[in-house]
């Protein structure tokens, strides 16, 4: 039974491999070094992006927030009137104001407004040919005509109120039209824009058998003009300090230095202040909220440069990021202001030696009360400022366009996280080609190990006679 066992062991008999699994496992282990560091590379890569992209956002953030801040106005000092029904006060952007000014509207600007002799209805066919209005001084006397050119409006025939209110309007001469349906009947109603030489006459031109538009034509000096002319083109009259002055418009851009008003009523006899606000504790709270963010993002830079543990240690983008902020302080933010109100250090920044920054508070103060308005200046939307300084860092560093810079890294990055893709997929055919080719040959040695075995039992077979005939 021994000379048996011996030749059926020689022979593979009753092996029981797993033709498939052999080539699976065979094929796995061939690619698995590759495919493992492709896998490290990958997970690598991804918390690279994921550490470059985290302190991009925090950039792009502080920036916006600042901006955000800068154009709420809180951060330089602000006009108000403390008769709020007469006047609101703001400064135009990249100004700022001081000081105390007294404020007496005497009128407000108004438009002239202008309606049609009543109609059945708005449907009613007016007639057709050419309305043309000429701008310029009007009362309830006169005319005396303006600058502004005239504008002439085509009327087609058939036409309604309707029709021509729309066709005043498509005009966009500053003068508006609608109908409207009064006690009388259908009136057609031109409203023009606010000031005494925005004042207008009608004239009207008409189609020869078409007649009727000349009910519309309006001038002072016409027979029962006054009737129609509901309101006068008026300026806005005013005493800024005692001193007189007109606005064809209600709303006054740069009326003093940093000061723009939009008048809302009037007040004669009675003068009300203007006064500016003091921005001082708002810029402290907004410069110690800088340096909080700013810490925040130099904490987490600091640990993505650690050079044993950081994501981003030896990058390039990372590296110019710290070396900018370890800069920020002495930045010039304000070229063209005064000595000692030009710098974020002026403002109160400092690096201190382990890279994280704090608020000097007493240099802080020091320029406030030496230079209120040269602070305030320095918080504006500008070309120059704390909010420019602090966007063009964000900007240069997460510019995708520069390899140097922390946006460049991460386009870097996303390009080589994408081709360890590309290779691990072509791994993956060529094992899946592998796989396919050994359990195509392993199929066909598990053929010739069938046929060996059928071998091999006629063969025990024939052993086992013999070993019978023996006994």
């Amino acid at each position: 039974m021994s000379e048996t066992s011996s030749i059926v062991s020689a022979l593979g008999a009753g092996s029981g491999v797993d033709m498939v699994a052999l080539a699976n496992n065979l094929a796995l282990t061939q690619f698995k070094l590759r495919n493992d560091r492709l896998a490290a590379k990958k997970d690598l890569l991804s918390q690279q992006i994921s550490s470059a992209s985290s302190i991009k956002n925090m950039l792009t953030q502080l920036a916006s927030a600042m901006g955000e801040r800068v154009r709420v106005g809180d951060l330089s000092p602000q006009p108000s009137v403390a008769n709020g029904s007469v006047a609101t006060a703001s400064s135009p952007s990249g100004t700022q104001g001081s000081g105390t000014y007294s404020l007496e509207v005497l009128a407000l600007a108004s438009s002239q407004t202008l309606s049609s002799p009543a109609l059945a209805s708005s449907t009613t066919v007016v007639g057709a040919g050419k309305l043309t209005l000429r701008f310029g001084a009007t009362t309830a006397a006169g005319f005396t005509e303006g600058t502004k050119a005239a504008v002439e409006i085509d009327i087609p025939t058939g036409a309604t109120l309707s029709t021509i209110a729309s066709a005043i309007n498509a005009k966009s001469s500053g003068v508006t039209a609608y109908v409207a349906q009064t006690s009388s009947g259908a009136q057609l109603v031109l409203k023009g824009p606010d000031g005494a030489q925005n004042g207008f006459i009608v004239e009207a031109t008409e189609t020869a058998g078409q007649e009727g538009l000349a009910a519309l034509a309006w001038n002072p000096s016409a027979g029962g003009a006054s009737s129609r002319l509901l309101a006068t083109a008026s300026d806005a009259s005013f005493k800024l300090d005692g001193l007189s002055m007109t606005s064809a418009s209600n709303t006054i851009s740069n009326v003093a230095p940093g000061l723009s008003l939009s008048l809302t009523g009037t007040n004669a006899g009675s003068p009300t202040k203007i006064t500016f606000s003091n921005p001082s504790s708002t810029i402290a709270t907004a410069m110690q909220d800088l340096v909080d963010a700013l810490n925040e993002i130099a904490g987490d830079l600091k640990a993505a440069t650690d050079p044993t543990s950081g994501d981003l240690a030896g990058d390039p983008g990372a590296r110019r990021l710290k070396q900018q902020l370890s800069k920020l302080a002495g930045e010039i933010v304000m070229p063209n202001g005064a000595e000692g109100s030009r710098t974020l250090s002026d403002l109160g920044l400092a690096i201190q030696r382990d890279g994280t920054f704090k608020l000097d508070t007493t240099r802080l103060q020091a320029t406030l009360t030496r230079d209120p308005a040269g602070v305030a200046a320095m918080f504006t939307t500008g070309l120059y400022g704390v909010y420019s300084t602090i966007d063009k860092v964000a900007r240069a560093a997460t510019t995708s366009t520069d390899p140097g810079s922390l946006g460049g890294s991460i386009t870097r990055y996303q390009k080589l996280s994408t081709q360890i893709t590309e290779q691990s997929a072509k791994l993956a055919d060529q094992q899946e080609t592998l796989r396919a080719n050994l359990v195509s040959r392993f199929a066909k040695a598990d053929t010739r190990i069938s046929t060996s075995q059928s071998t091999l039992s006629f063969l025990k077979q024939q052993i086992e006679s013999w070993n019978a005939g023996k006994d």
